[in-house]
C-alpha cells in the first residue's frame, strides 16, 4: 500500500511542476543551432530570399563594414546585390555557437564563422576570413528568427601593452 501512495505523490508533484525546463531549453538550443546551419546553407546557395527569411520582418542587420540594413526586405535586396559579385563564390562555415537565454522566447547567440571565396567591394578593405556575429533571437510559432544581427571581423587576439613602447634609441652615424 505504501508504494502506490508514493507513486501517486510523485506523479502529482511531477504534474504540478510541469515539464523540465532544461529539456525545453535543450530543444530550443538545438533549434537555434539548426537556424545557424540554415544560415550557412542559404548563404552557400547564395539565396538571398531564403537567407533573409531567417530574420523577423522588422530585423536589423549590421554587417562587417558597419552598413546597417533595416527590415527583411532591405536585407534580401542588399544580399541579392552582394551575391551577384562580391559573395558569388563565397562559402560560409559556422565554427562555434554559444546561446544564452534572456527569457523562454528570447536569446542571444554568439556565432563564430569563417569564410572563403569572398571579394571586396570597391573601396573596402579585403574581406575577413573569420568573424563573430551577435544575434538577438525571438521564438515565434514557426521557430526561432533573428531580430538583430551584428557581424564583426575577427583578428588574432594579442595581449594589450602594459606601458607605452620605448622610443627608438638614437644611434650615432659614423
Amino acid at each position: 500500500m505504501k508504494l502506490p501512495l508514493l507513486v501517486a505523490v510523485c506523479v502529482t508533484i511531477l504534474t504540478l511542476i510541469g515539464p523540465d525546463e532544461s529539456v525545453a531549453q535543450s530543444a530550443d538550443v538545438n533549434a537555434i543551432r539548426a537556424l545557424q546551419e540554415q544560415q550557412a546553407a542559404t548563404w552557400n546557395r547564395h539565396d538571398a530570399a531564403a537567407y533573409a527569411d531567417l530574420f523577423t520582418e522588422d530585423a536589423d542587420l549590421v554587417n562587417v563594414l558597419g552598413w546597417w540594413w533595416k527590415g527583411r526586405v532591405e536585407i534580401e535586396r542588399k544580399l541579392s546585390d552582394a551575391f551577384a559579385y562580391v559573395f558569388s563564390e563565397s562559402e560560409l562555415s559556422i565554427t562555434e555557437i554559444d546561446v544564452r537565454f534572456l527569457s523562454p522566447d528570447h536569446a542571444i547567440a554568439h556565432v563564430r564563422w569563417t569564410m572563403a571565396g569572398a571579394k571586396a567591394p570597391p573601396g573596402a578593405p579585403a574581406p575577413p576570413r573569420e568573424g563573430i556575429q551577435v544575434q538577438v533571437l525571438r521564438k515565434a510559432p514557426d521557430g526561432w528568427r533573428i531580430v538583430s544581427f551584428q557581424n564583426t571581423n575577427s583578428v588574432l587576439e594579442t595581449p594589450f601593452p602594459r606601458a607605452a613602447p620605448s622610443p627608438p634609441s638614437a644611434t650615432p652615424r659614423t
